[in-house]
């Protein structure tokens, strides 16, 4: 690298706690002000006076280091201030001069720790606090508790500003380990963690759930769930039924790898068991369709059918699908769509009618929508005259945020609609 080149930052500013106390107020805006990309807007100037007012407040008597305005390797989102105290990385979003923590917050502070948990390398294995502060929020209880899966990921704490300090607190006595390397924590690249990628791309060239179950009891759970769907989707095909599935389970239980399993498998529009991956993890989406399109690319270079990247791109897009593309989609055409088959992960965070409502009135113009997300996409699979199989994959042991329907949502339509 040329010596007078400058290393692009991920951050807009940054210091160690102690250099940041010391710092300023017209100096660190000036650093951000100077780093953004775009022109700073009186009410961003606004909200970056306020959070580095409540910073220097919460942390007086903390060590570590500051980041404001952190860019997650290839996601293209900023996370408000990011915090490196003892072994534990907080992700602050802040919300200025509100006094609810919506879902659409809630959701927003969690994707950011999982994006660092997944696609950040030296994050892979810390502990993440993904910390929501509504600064007007009042009569807050927060609630401190990591994620069953046993990845060091919190789940997504609310707090206001008079009770942040005691939130950190209370995580770092959770947590338990050595202090984050600062210098090594910033030369974290981008690199995606491998086990979903990995097992996608196996599943993809017709690898077994058991050939790449990284246990011996996995592979026997995978198996048998993974053979329980595919012998319901069989017999709704040969006797015109219709039938919706629910697999539950903890976080890393497997529950992702049996939906692409179904999924890969009828990945043909010509096959009569066509089926669809959907989810609303969009980055998920986007790291999965490229790997899987990457390593056609590759296989075909070693092989004799060559094929471009966008190509590949395409074909893979057809069986790994955002849910809500596919909603939309529905809502343009009234035919039945092309699959039969739809898995929907996460399924226990589709919306509510009235969030669905609100969100088709404010950003698609529809006004007078009464569905729920469960009750309109089970409508768009019961459009087939004949037989249809919705899967839905449930995550245990995930608060509901508000605005998400839960598992009961899909159970309730499931017994108004004609779905057996």
């Amino acid at each position: 690298m040329n010596t007078k080149e400058q290393i692009i930052r991920r951050e807009y500013y940054s210091d160690s706690i102690a250099n940041f106390l010391k710092s300023s107020t017209e100096e660190i805006l000036g650093k951000l002000a100077l780093n953004s990309n775009f022109s700073v807007e009186h009410t961003q100037r606004g909200a970056w006076l306020s959070e580095i007012s409540i910073m220097r407040k919460v942390l007086s008597s903390r060590q570590g280091t500051i980041y404001f305005e952190y860019s997650i390797p290839r996601m293209g989102r900023r996370i408000d201030i990011v915090l490196l105290i003892g072994p534990v990385i907080f992700v602050l979003e802040f919300k200025v001069g509100e006094r609810e923590f919506t879902a659409h917050a809630t959701d927003q502070t969690c994707d950011y720790a999982l994006d660092l948990k997944n696609f950040h390398e030296s994050s892979h294995e810390q502990f993440i606090a993904p910390v929501l502060i509504a600064t007007e929020a009042t009569n807050i209880a927060p609630i401190i508790a990591l994620s069953p899966r046993n990845d060091k990921l919190f789940h997504p704490i609310k707090t206001n500003i008079d009770l942040l300090d005691e939130v950190i607190e209370d995580v770092l006595r959770f947590a338990c380990g050595n202090d984050i390397d600062r210098s090594q924590w910033e030369s974290g690249r981008y690199c995606p963690t491998p086990t979903i990628i990995e097992a996608a791309v196996a599943l993809y060239n017709d690898h077994s759930v058991v050939e790449i179950s990284r246990s011996d009891a996995g592979a026997i759970n995978l198996s048998k769930t993974s053979n329980a769907i595919a012998e319901i989707i069989r017999l709704s095909k040969n006797k015109s039924h219709k039938a919706i599935c629910f697999i539950t389970g903890v976080p890393g239980a497997g529950k992702t790898l049996v939906g692409l399993n179904i999924a890969t498998k009828h990945i043909d529009p010509s096959d009569d068991l066509y089926s669809v991956f959907l989810s609303g993890n969009g980055p998920l989406v986007r790291i999965l369709r490229e790997a899987l399109a990457r390593d056609k690319v590759l296989r075909g270079y070693e092989g004799v059918d060559k094929i471009k990247i966008g190509e590949a791109r395409s074909k893979v897009k057809a069986f790994i699908q955002n849910v809500h593309e596919f909603r939309d989609e529905c809502l343009r055409d009234p035919n039945p769509p092309k699959e039969h088959v739809a898995l929907f992960d996460e399924a226990q965070r589709a919306w509510n009618a009235e969030q669905t409502s609100s969100f088709m009135r404010r950003k698609k113009d529809i006004s007078g929508f009464k569905h729920s997300e469960p009750e309109f996409l089970i409508s768009c699979l019961n459009r087939h005259p004949d037989w249809a199989v919705i899967v839905c994959l449930v995550g245990g042991g995930q608060e509901i945020n508000i605005g998400e329907a839960g598992i009961g949502e899909w159970i309730d339509t499931n017994s108004l609609s004609n779905i057996k």
